[in-house]
């Protein structure tokens, strides 16, 4: 990915270009000292005057009010602010007429930016004030004033927290009186330029000592560039929060998002005093230092799929390469492309007006429909179909271009939604709240309605990333997510009527990635990579998940490496210093995924005694359990060891009936409530309160048999044993009070119990006779 950048031969500015500011993503004005306002068209590469300000205006800062806010209604009034050094700002219109200006500071105003809905300005004086101020130009509030000047301002990703430069510090103010601000050192000289981008909340600043740094909304350190040549005059968030522009003399940098540089452009531009994204996030302005305005736009983007590599060459032209016989072809769009996925065998490609889906068998006939807002911020896929977000909402496609569902959620901001915080699969949609981040909204993919009794799933911290997994049938769907203590759980996301069972599978992971073809799951873990061959282990036999990972040591990676793709059984991960690397999977777990998913589970045997693998063997064990095939989770369990599995294994397949044997297995993953209302509905009392008895849940163990009217005296008598064993005197009440009734006979129980056995072998031969008799006929 590098930038591809242009420059006039004469500048249009006879002074220096101070600031620059887009109204569409082809059109851009530029403000200099030599206090004209210049409008560029980039289509028609035309550039026209649009004001001359009068003599003692000379700008510093221009920012447009944001025309659409979260799909509200779009800000009507076109209008700029425009900071200047006589200490007024000015509220300017397209036209370039001056509504208002308004004295704000003592010296110049060196900044000026509009929150994220365009309801209230923020001033940064060389007074060291800052001021807010609302849309009509009213003084609300001195939020901060010190002894030097700001030279920098930015608003929090919700517009309730301002960041602001203090010297060598940088301070984060909410605007509420009583909250915390935090300030910290950040570089080593005056911090002049920072940013705040909205949609990863992540912090840019660049200053004096030549470096810019990164840093997450509580002011940790992310990443530290090493010493330019020159200070970091300007810096700049792409919308989406993947890349940001860097700006010094006669340099311009292009870097992702941890911090590393994608490419390094040498123009000959002076320093560059400001930058600026179009919406899109395609085109890239700077103000220079010698009167010249230069543009950028961002080529050679990469993406992979199994064996096709596609390239971006030009802004409207992409090329797709087959390494395996190395087979080109060109696909040329009408406008330029925004955002691009390729994934299960569609390139899904959205330009400015247009979808364009194509298919990887054929790439010469997409298929293609229009898009009602334009600039698309996301695109997602999965098997079926993928899911596009823009400015306005979430969209549902198939992959031949019909529109399947819109899902939406009452305060739902869809222009900060980003990879993190939604997934897809082929049935569900997740996506994570950003008003309260421990919800999670689940909706149905096809419908576009929430699940189940429309609650969302909410966890007991904030959700850092949630992935679906994308196999296998809906009801057994799984949701993985990282909290903010970088624990890893997993839950269903249909769960009837109970409350969701929440399982920690993972403890320090930095980021996760669900496999295409099984739903086998990899992920950072600390200093390891590491493959959960069969996540939902812990819903079957909690005991057996360390014995089916994979871990590899992490050194081979260097610092904080991030997942990328998960594809068949290559890992993709990107380096803290931006360099790819992969990672191979052995291709045995998915290949027992499938037996299992097709109950052939004398291959899946047979490929567990091939690999000789414990972690296999573990696998099958827990897929053979959860699939209530006792004899392979039998031979399995032996395979690993687990001998008291084994042998409760056979005492479940001892027992007289079904729903006895059920019950066990539900025992058996530790779902005993639900054992018990098996054995109750079927009318198996006393196995009902043996489970208890075995469990020494003796209060429920005598609950049962009050209730029910029968076995009192056995749970009694069961009781004075255990009590006996231990040489301890009854102490319980209700013990005491049944015991003075009941008499306890071991002989009258032991018979008791027998007939009880036998009454329910008879009903289970009785029912399998009929059974049979009925299939004969």
């Amino acid at each position: 990915m590098r930038l591809k950048t242009s420059l006039l031969q004469e500048p249009k500015h006879k002074e220096l270009v101070s600031c620059v500011g887009w109204t569409t993503a082809d059109e851009l004005y530029s403000c200099s000292e030599d206090h004209q306002i210049l409008k560029w068209n980039l289509l028609t590469s035309e550039t026209s005057l649009v004001v001359k300000l009068s003599e003692d205006i000379y700008p510093i800062d221009l920012h447009w009010l944001p025309k659409t806010v979260g799909g509200k209604k779009p800000n009507q009034t076109e209008i700029f602010v425009l900071t200047s050094t006589d200490g007024k700002y000015h509220l300017t219109t397209k036209m370039g007429r001056v509504e208002k200006s308004v004295e704000a500071h003592k010296g110049a105003v060196l900044a000026g930016r509009w929150n994220y809905d365009g309801t209230a300005l923020v001033t940064a004086g060389e007074d060291g004030q800052i001021k807010i101020w609302s849309k009509s130009g009213m003084l609300r509030s001195t939020l901060a004033s010190q002894g030097s000047p700001v030279y920098s301002v930015a608003w929090g990703p919700d517009s309730d927290r301002v960041l602001y430069t203090s010297g060598r510090q940088l301070v984060i103010k909410p605007l509420q009186p009583s909250a915390k601000v935090i300030q910290w050192k950040a570089h080593d000289g005056i911090v002049l330029k920072v940013d705040w981008n909205s949609v990863n909340e992540v912090i840019l600043s660049g200053g004096e000592d030549c470096k810019y740094k990164v840093w997450d909304s509580f002011g940790r350190p992310l990443y530290s560039s090493s010493s330019h040549d020159y200070p970091v005059t300007s810096l700049s968030w792409a919308p989406d929060g993947e890349v940001f522009a860097v700006g010094s003399f006669n340099t311009l940098r292009l870097c992702d998002k941890t911090g590393w540089s994608y490419a390094l452009e040498k123009p000959n531009t002076g320093s560059v005093f400001s930058l600026a994204w179009s919406a899109d996030g395609t085109q890239l302005a700077g103000a220079c230092g010698n009167g010249q305005v230069i543009f950028a736009h961002v080529v050679e983007q990469h993406w992979e799929w199994k064996n096709f590599v596609i390239t971006l060459t030009k802004r409207r032209t992409m090329q797709v390469r087959n390494v395996m016989n190395d087979a080109l072809d060109i696909l040329e769009f009408r406008d330029r492309v925004i955002k691009t996925s390729l994934a299960y065998g569609h390139l899904v490609v959205a330009t400015s007006l247009q979808c364009y889906v194509y298919n990887s068998r054929n790439w010469n006939t997409p298929l293609i429909f229009d898009l009602k807002e334009g600039t698309v911020s996301l695109i997602l896929q999965a098997e079926k179909h993928f899911l596009l977000v823009d400015g306005a909402g979430l969209y549902t496609f198939s992959y031949e271009g019909r529109l399947i569902s819109s899902p939406k959620f009452p305060g739902m901001r869809a222009d900060i939604l980003n990879a993190t915080s939604v997934s897809l699969s082929n049935d569900s949609i997740a996506i994570r709240d950003k008003s309260d981040e421990k919800v999670i909204f689940l909706f149905d993919a096809l419908t576009g309605k929430p699940f189940g009794d429309g609650k969302p799933l909410t966890h007991k911290l904030e959700v850092v990333e949630v992935a679906l997994d994308k196999c296998g049938p809906s009801t057994e769907r799984k949701i993985a997510l990282i909290d903010k203590n970088r624990d890893l759980y997993l839950t269903s996301v249909r769960h009837l009527g109970r409350e969701p069972k929440i399982c920690k599978i993972g403890s320090m992971v930095h980021s996760m990635a669900w496999n295409d073809a099984a739903n086998i799951l990899c992920g950072i873990q600390d200093n390891l990579f590491t493959v959960w061959y069969y996540p939902s282990v812990v819903f079957t036999d909690k005991e057996l998940l360390p014995k089916t990972l994979l871990t590899k040591d992490g050194s081979e990676f260097s610092r904080a490496p991030h997942v990328l793709g998960y594809v068949g059984t290559k890992v993709t991960l990107r380096q803290g210093d931006g360099s790819l690397v992969y990672s191979s999977v052995p291709p045995y777990p998915a290949l027992l995924h499938e037996y299992s998913t097709t109950a052939r589970w004398e291959d899946a045997l047979r490929l567990c005694r091939f690999a000789k693998d414990q972690s296999l063997w573990a696998c099958l064990a827990a897929m053979a359990m959860a699939n209530r095939e006792l004899t392979t989770a039998e031979m399995a369990y032996a395979a690993i060891g687990e001998l008291p599995r084994v042998q409760y294994i056979n005492f479940i397949k001892e027992q007289p009936s079904k729903e006895s044997s059920l019950a066990h297995i539900l025992m058996f993953s530790g779902q005993i409530q639900e054992a018990e209302a098996t054995l109750l509905q079927a009318g198996l009392i006393y196995q009902a309160i043996r489970v208890s008895i075995d469990l020494f849940n003796w209060e429920r163990a005598l609950e049962l048999a009050v209730k029910h009217k029968t076995h009192v005296d056995t749970v009694l008598a069961y009781r004075g044993k255990f009590l006996q064993k231990f040489g301890r005197k009854e102490t319980n009440k209700r013990f005491l009070q049944y015991a003075e009734g009941v008499e306890v006979d071991w002989e009258k129980i032991q018979a008791k119990i027998d007939m009880e056995l036998a009454k329910e072998r008879e009903k289970a031969a009785n029912t399998s006779m009929r059974s049979s008799v009925a299939s004969r006929r």
